[in-house]
């Protein structure tokens, strides 16, 4: 039989040959499929059987349990294995089940299940395994627009997926940036479409020089363009978006030796600032706000928080840095000195185990010192 043809094969993993029997009997047919009693005869069967399509496994097994298996499958350097879709089935260890979804098990099926759910859940990760087949076949002429040479809207979600799956394993953020001029109806109904053309090259330009390398640069929807920015939060992006306005309103762009006036919206999403579940929804998110700055009169940015941040309300650390890092330093000074009472701490452990020889009573001073003057000319005001 050609591979076109053939059953798709599943490998079914229990120390039960009962359990094994019965799932045999659900899917027999409708797939080819063999069997193993334990977790390290399963993991030579995938390593030597190319076949394989998914696997049905228990979470608990002999010698090697069935988490054990699925860290070796999703650890694998062999992208065949490393994206073997891995059906659990759950028990009732609460605390295995969990294992079992931070290192990225498929789905769950209860050892009852009907045959109906079984084969349900069994040709729903198959499509979806060939569906990423097929757009892993098809990246190298999807990846890129032709015209721009930056990520289509397909590959910026996929990158915007990793960036999210990333980030939820280690506790990080996602933000996405969804930009566009605004009124391009107009312009493109009084210069034409190729004015329009030209516009977005030189947006694009204007953008390739500011954003980070680990971010994603690609098509949003018509001339409106994404990006993906890990690890950053949303303030910091917010912030970078009312600069690259700033700048594209201070521009001196002619056409025909007429100076247009140009200016773009942006909207801002970030994950898991925003209660979004899939990359997919983070864009969309993005873009609706987008949509939202424009219909508001266009020029503006609209980020996840609406509320403006009152000066008293000092940014976390980590958003100090990140606002320093993306050149936003006006927004950390006015909250300078409430940083530096957090850090102390840190930096009295750091002078005693390290002897920096960090001067901390003078810093202690010298913040006592500014809050006397701060207090002097508060009172003077009254």
């Amino acid at each position: 039989m050609d591979n076109e043809n053939r059953l798709p094969r599943i490998l079914i993993v229990d120390e039960s040959r009962m359990v094994r029997a019965m799932i045999g009997r659900h899917i027999r047919d409708y797939y080819d499929f063999r069997e193993e009693a334990d977790g390290e005869a399963a993991w030579q069967v995938l390593v030597l059987d190319h076949s394989i399509d998914l696997v049905i496994c228990s979470l608990s097994l002999p010698i090697l349990d069935g988490n054990g298996l699925l860290m070796r499958v999703r650890s694998s350097r062999l992208a065949r294995l490393a994206q073997m879709p891995m059906l659990m089935i759950s028990g009732d260890n609460e605390e295995a089940l969990e294992r079992a979804k931070s290192h990225g098990a498929s789905d769950f099926v209860s050892r009852t299940a009907t045959a109906a759910e079984l084969l349900a859940r069994v040709e729903s990760l198959l499509k979806l395994a060939q569906a990423q087949n097929q757009l892993k076949e098809n990246l190298e002429q999807n990846v890129q627009n032709p015209e721009t040479g930056l990520f289509t809207r397909k590959y910026i979600e996929l990158q915007a997926a990793q960036a999210m799956s990333h980030a939820a394993r280690h506790g990080s953020e996602v933000s996405a940036i969804v930009m566009g001029f605004d009124n391009v109806g107009a312009l493109r109904e009084e210069h034409g479409a190729e004015v329009i053309q030209t516009l977005q090259k030189r947006f694009i330009s204007i953008l390739q020089g500011k954003i980070r390398k680990e971010d994603s640069l690609g098509h949003y929807a018509g001339s409106q363009l994404v990006a993906i920015s890990p690890g950053t939060p949303y303030p910091a992006c917010e912030s970078f978006g009312n600069r690259l306005r700033e700048a594209i309103q201070k521009a001196n762009i002619a056409v025909h030796g007429q100076r247009l006036n140009l200016s773009v919206s942006i909207g801002v999403s970030n994950s898991p600032t925003d209660t979004v579940t899939s990359a997919g929804a983070l864009i969309e998110l993005a873009g609706a706000r987008l949509k939202e700055a424009q219909q508001a009169g266009g020029n503006r940015v609209i980020a996840c928080s609406r509320a403006p941040v009152a000066v008293s309300a000092a940014p976390t650390i980590e958003c100090a840095l990140a606002l320093i890092q993306a050149g936003s330093e006006g927004e950390v000074i006015p909250h300078l000195r409430v940083l530096a009472r957090q850090l102390l701490p840190l930096l009295r452990l750091m002078e005693r185990d390290l002897e920096l020889g960090l001067p901390i009573a003078g810093i202690e001073q010298r913040l006592l010192d500014l809050d006397s003057a701060q207090d002097a000319k508060d009172a003077g005001h009254k």
